[in-house]
Formats: C-alpha cells, sequence, structure tokens
C-alpha cells in the first residue's frame, strides 16, 4: 500500500482527540499564589483588564507579579509606563544562559509594588510561545521570585489553538474571560470555555467567569451565560477614559477622581476581592457554532 492511500493517524490526547496534552514538569507548580490567567478574543482589552485587576489586588495589599504571554509585550506598560524589555529579548543577550540572568534583568516594579514581567515570543510565524511562558516560570521558580507572591496574573494572547494560549493553564487556579457585548466576542469566549474545559481534564485550572468590558449593556452576556451556565462576575463599561488611560500608559488608579473613573474602579477592586475570597468553579456546556449562532444571530 502507498504512503498516499494510507488514511492519517489520528491523535488522541487526553484533552481530546487530535491533541496531545502536554503533562505539567511537578517542579514547576506555582506555590502559594493564588494564579489567574485571563482569556479573550485579540483586541477586546486583557492587557487593560489584567493591568487594573493587578493595581486593584495591590491596593487590597497584595504582593502581585503579573506575566505578559503576548509577543507585542504590551501587558504592563500602564503599570510600569513603558515597554519593559522581554524574558526572550533578555535570554538572546546571555546566548540562552539564563545562569547569568539577575531578577532585575526581566522583572520590573510598576504602579503600587506591581512586579512584571514580559515573556515576549519568537518573530511570527518562526515558532512557539508556550515555549516563553516555560521558560519565564522556570526562570522565576530559579531565582525564587514567586515565594512572595500573593497573585499572580497571566495576561495571554488571544489565538486559542496557540501553545502560548495553553501554557499558562497548567499553571493558573482560575481562568477568566474578557468578552463586550457582541456576537465576535461571546463567540470567541465560547470557543476559549471549551478551550479551557478541555485542559481542566489534566490540569487543575477551573473557569472563574467573565468580565463583560467596554459595553454599554450586558443582555447579550447574560443570555448567553444563562444559556451555558456561565457567570459574569464584572461590567466594565466603554468609557473614554479607559482609552485615554491607555494613552496616557496609565492604570485607571492613577487617573483624575472623575465620578465614573471612581465607578470602575470600584468594580475592579470588588473584582479583586471577589477572586481573592474565591469563586467557584464553573463547568459550562460550550454551544455548537451553529447553535451559537442562532442564540445571538440576528435575522
Amino acid at each position: 500500500m502507498s504512503p498516499l492511500d494510507r488514511a492519517p493517524p489520528v491523535l488522541k490526547g487526553e484533552d481530546g482527540e487530535g491533541s496531545v496534552q502536554v503533562h505539567q514538569d511537578a517542579s514547576m507548580k506555582i506555590e502559594g499564589a493564588k494564579v489567574f490567567s485571563v482569556y479573550g478574543k485579540g483586541g477586546i482589552g486583557k492587557s487593560t483588564t489584567s493591568s487594573n485587576l493587578s493595581a486593584a489586588f495591590s491596593k487590597l495589599g497584595k504582593r502581585v507579579l503579573q506575566i505578559g504571554c503576548d509577543p507585542k509585550h504590551d501587558s504592563t506598560f500602564t503599570l510600569t509606563g513603558s515597554l519593559v524589555p522581554t524574558v526572550i529579548d533578555i535570554l538572546k543577550e546571555v546566548d540562552f544562559h539564563a545562569e547569568e540572568l539577575r531578577p532585575e534583568d526581566f522583572v520590573f516594579e510598576g504602579y503600587n509594588g506591581v512586579m512584571c514581567v514580559e515573556a515576549g515570543g519568537p518573530p511570527a510565524g518562526t515558532g512557539c510561545g508556550g515555549y516563553v511562558v516555560g521558560q519565564t516560570v522556570k526562570l522565576l521558580k530559579q531565582h525564587h521570585l514567586l515565594e512572595d507572591t500573593d497573585v499572580v496574573i497571566f495576561d495571554v494572547l488571544g489565538d486559542v489553538v496557540c501553545g502560548g494560549f495553553a501554557a499558562p493553564l497548567q499553571h493558573a487556579d482560575r481562568a477568566l474571560i474578557v468578552t463586550a457585548n457582541d456576537f465576535d466576542s461571546i463567540y470567541a469566549m465560547n470557543r476559549i470555555i471549551a478551550a479551557v474545559q478541555a485542559k481542566s481534564k489534566n490540569y487543575s485550572v477551573r473557569l472563574a467567569g467573565c468580565v463583560a468590558n467596554r459595553s454599554h449593556q450586558t443582555d447579550e452576556v447574560d443570555r448567553y451565560c444563562d444559556t451555558v451556565g456561565f457567570t459574569r462576575l464584572a461590567h466594565m463599561p466603554d468609557l473614554d477614559a479607559i482609552r485615554r488611560s491607555r494613552l496616557k500608559k496609565k492604570t485607571l488608579f492613577e487617573m483624575e477622581d472623575a465620578e465614573d473613573v471612581v465607578q470602575v474602579r470600584k468594580e475592579y477592586v470588588r473584582l479583586a476581592e471577589a477572586l481573592w475570597n474565591g469563586t467557584e468553579p464553573l463547568a459550562p456546556a460550550p454551544l455548537p457554532d451553529r447553535e451559537i449562532f442562532e442564540l445571538l444571530g440576528f435575522d
């Protein structure tokens, strides 16, 4: 029989057909801290949400570490006021001899003491972001930087088929999804839920809920949540002050005390309190593509 006549092999991983589950190295487990990974479609405001949530945790007196997992390395710039060097860039400078690095080479202090790390990533189309996330956690462990941390937040890139998407799920206790009150955002959230559910068969990560971001209303988000058994944990309205905070390279906690800004700060602190106190592990039932289209689509 010709190789061309043979049926392609079916890879069966423990997280589903067509996938191979990678088991975490036990030595890389993050001990002591509560670990959250933040997900959502590209451009939905994950970095804004992550940075303001980190700031809110710091306001509660928690020692916070935020890890940006996107090659764009712009997760933490509102906390630090600049684009900090990435782990992958620093490793290149020492020809990947990690033992030559010092913590101050790749960990930078941001607003209110939040510690910031940008994993970075390979150039587009040349490698896997999952490798860089793994190396970042390894470095943090080697330098004992996780031992004095209460909260770790992974700000994760939006591509659900990327290793950089999956890698933080090996470390996280809870996954938080950022969405908006529109079809595309909720459609992406549905795919993310399916991906996290698959990984939760072998990892300890569980879904915490979602944040409706940059949305005047939450009716479509709430309808989806009611249908699949999910929970909206917070609502961040579509405020120009949030856009301006990004332009000023600041968190909302550093902006002028306008009434709407004060209210959103309170919502972030409320969200941080809820996550710190513990959320119920959710197991929603994501919808097939056709069904979610019928649920949210318009004639």
